[in-house]
């Protein structure tokens, strides 16, 4: 599988749109654009995340998670996880670790340099048995035994 985005390319800065407006940042904290293709053969449904691996927390921190993406969809726009354009009929966002579904950009402490790995994963069924309440890890569980394939690209903000 290909992951790119037109809101950042794998490596760069994550722009200020991605940022979170909040713990005294001012970012418009509007998801990025996402898209995929190379889907593996089987494909069901997709769950598209976005972890942050540096966060001092010992355990990272989940800045996105959408859970039943129909295995047609191929795109999601910029702002789809901010609830300013649609996501896919079916989807699911689940909870983050700011404690609620949907987007929530970029906001490390001051003077850290943090890496925002975002995921499309492909499955192996149409949906997985979760709901909005469900944590991060819960939805990874499941995830893990149903992936076919998966790609990433990486910002990076400080």
């Amino acid at each position: 599988m290909k992951l790119f985005s037109t809101s950042f390319n794998d490596g760069d800065k994550l722009p200020e749109r991605q940022v979170l407006n909040a713990m005294g940042y001012q970012g418009e904290n509007l998801s990025p654009h996402l898209a995929w293709d190379e889907v593996p053969a089987g494909t069901k449904s997709f769950v598209v995340t976005c972890y942050d691996p540096d966060a001092p927390t010992g355990s990272g921190w989940w800045h996105w998670v959408v859970a039943n993406l129909p295995a047609d969809t191929r795109e999601l726009p910029e702002g789809a996880g901010s609830g300013v354009a649609e996501l896919p009929t079916g989807s699911l966002q689940t909870r983050t670790d700011f404690g609620s579904a949907g987007y929530g950009g970029a906001a490390p402490p001051k003077g850290e340099h943090h890496r925002y790995i975002f995921t499309v994963h492909a499955l192996d069924v149409e949906k997985l048995d979760v709901d909005e309440n469900a944590s991060a890890a819960m939805v990874g569980f499941n995830v893990h035994f149903h992936t076919l394939g998966s790609a990433a690209i990486t910002a990076i903000y400080a």
